[in-house]
């Protein structure tokens, strides 16, 4: 039997064939003066969208499925939020579960946080954690807990709250949300960290404290040619609003990576407050040009220190190659310079925008680094003379404990606090079309954000959060944040296995790499100090051959 020559019309062409046929009937009836003029532009406009996706040539799923492969953009572009609001479990981080976020929202309300019914956390997964209660618990009478900031040089310490507001700049947050999270700040004698884009006028208005961050760009403090102005840092430094000054060396989530922000979004308000032209691009380096050795770093914090009037001056880093670091603290013993801190920023750590491999492949996480720079400075003898402060997805009271147990001072957090002023996640920092107000420029977006309601909202997380914080220490039958160490804290390996923070990360003796005896292998110390410390150098961050 002789087969058919019948072609039949494939079913991914139906819809295109449909919005023909329904045009051609739509315009007889519409002709015979029956039918319905909309109904005929309907198809008309669909018939021709199908003529135009069959021969472009950009989207091949179009010119296959004519039509009908627009509900695959369609999809895809509102899949984010289908999945947040659908399908994501309460306890998914990505980055940030719902329950993380539903924390930070209710107390930021100052509304219960309470769960019903138990944890909803599998107690026997790996990983677990959790913090061991006394029989005797303390009764702590403030939950105001602050640390003092400031070394042997410093002749303007600082008393901080323990839990502050971690680096964000003017341009990557609206106007208003710095406004909130400024004024909130203030009402809750806590610290706001500028961010390495300077000091907006919107930092300034409130007046609350501010830690001020000089990244590669130097940005408030910069000549023409993007090298360091001592005359300029001078101006902002002496600012009795301005309590510290942090070095950023890196950021956790995009460590070794500069940045530029285009000429088209540097506004006239961003080029005042980062001291650039308006409509030029504005480019962070990579590295820093005032220094090209750990020895020259220390003496840039000391130049630093003396410009400012003697605050306490730091750095922030991501830790990246170990002998780098090592490095830096031989320039400190060389030196005889101290910083009066440093901030560990773990690779978890946000960012507006970063390339994903960055974000997901480069730097150490916040445990591993936070834990290497306290122990390096234990064996150095310097970590009486140093305050650590830490950030890296720090939203609740318990994740603070776990920070402080490493070897944290304080703790700083960015994205928590974003969620105080309305973030909901939808992660379109970048595009400037936030839902909230909260990372665009655009003046109408920006409304959304009012400003003494999120304030308050940015006070509350913070008193909340402290007050969860002093339960806790009071639970383990311990007076202060400082006190909790690593083995307070218990972490699950197996459904069988449990070990002390303090057996899974040791704590270096003090003063032991300053001897010439080696490590004891059964101090049971990562290897990253018998391998690196003897190869690091002051003078330079390169290793040195063995």
């Amino acid at each position: 039997m002789p087969k058919s020559n019948i072609v039949i019309l494939p079913i991914r062409l139906s819809t295109f064939a449909i919005c023909i046929g329904g045009a051609i009937v739509s315009g007889w009836t519409f002709l015979s003066s029956s039918g319905n003029g909309y109904l005929f532009l309907v198809f008309i406009a669909l018939t021709l969208l199908g003529i135009y996706d069959s021969l472009q040539s950009k989207h091949a799923i179009l010119r296959n499925y004519p039509i009908l492969g627009h509900m695959r953009f369609l999809l895809e572009f509102i899949r984010p939020e289908i999945r947040q609001y659908f399908i994501e479990g309460d306890n998914d981080k990505t980055p940030f579960s719902r329950e993380q976020r539903t924390l930070v929202y209710s107390r930021s309300k100052a509304v219960a946080d309470e769960i019903p019914f138990g944890t909803t956390l599998d107690v026997m997964a790996p990983g677990y954690q959790w913090i061991n209660q006394s029989l005797v618990p303390t009764h702590i009478s403030t939950h105001d807990f602050r640390v003092e900031i400031g070394g042997k040089d410093c002749k303007q310490k600082y008393s901080a709250s323990i839990f502050n507001i971690s680096a964000m700049s003017f341009g990557s947050l609206s106007a208003n949300a710095i406004l909130a999270l400024n004024l909130g700040a203030k009402k809750g004698g806590f610290a706001h960290d500028t961010g390495e884009g300077s000091i907006s006028q919107y930092h300034r208005i409130h007046g609350g404290d501010l830690i001020w961050e000089i990244g590669s760009g130097y940005f408030g403090c910069r000549n023409e040619d993007g090298t360091f102005n001592g005359e300029k840092f001078a101006q902002n430094a002496l600012d009795p609003q301005v309590k510290m000054v942090e070095i950023k060396l890196s950021q956790g989530a995009k460590p070794g990576h500069g940045g530029i922000l285009p000429g088209p979004k540097v506004t006239a308000e961003i080029a005042a407050a980062r001291g650039v032209k308006e409509g030029e691009s504005c480019i962070s380096p990579s590295s820093h040009s005032a220094f090209s050795t750990p020895i020259e770093m220390m003496h840039f914090v000391k130049h630093l220190r003396d410009l400012s009037g003697g605050k306490p001056v730091g750095f922030k880093l991501c830790i990246g190659h170990p002998w780098e670091w090592f490095g830096i603290v031989k320039a400190m013993l060389v030196t005889n310079i101290y910083p009066d801190f440093i901030v560990v920023d773990g690779s978890e750590g946000g960012t507006g925008a970063s390339p994903v491999e960055f974000t997901n492949h480069v730097g150490t996480p916040l445990q591993d680094g936070l834990r290497l720079v306290h122990n390096t400075l234990m064996g150095a003898n310097l970590r009486n003379h140093i305050k650590i402060g830490c950030s890296g997805k720090i939203i609740s009271a318990f994740d603070m404990a776990v920070a402080f147990a490493l070897g944290a001072d304080w703790c700083n957090s960015a994205r928590g606090f974003m969620f105080s002023i309305g973030c909901i996640q939808a992660q379109v920092c970048n595009t400037g079309f936030c839902p909230t107000g909260v990372t665009t420029q655009d003046p109408q977006r920006q409304k959304a954000l009012v400003v003494p309601d999120k304030s308050e909202r940015v006070y509350n997380f913070h008193n909340e959060t402290l007050k969860r914080l002093k339960e806790l220490v009071e639970a383990a039958g311990l007076n202060h944040p400082a006190e909790i160490d690593a083995p307070h804290i218990v972490r699950r390996i197996s459904k069988n296995e449990v070990r002390l923070l303090s057996f899974l990360l040791p704590e270096m003796p003090k003063g032991l790499l300053l001897k010439n005896e080696g490590i004891d292998p059964s101090l049971n110390l990562p290897r990253v100090f018998e391998l690196y410390w003897h190869r690091a150098q002051a003078s330079s961050f390169k290793a040195l051959d063995d």
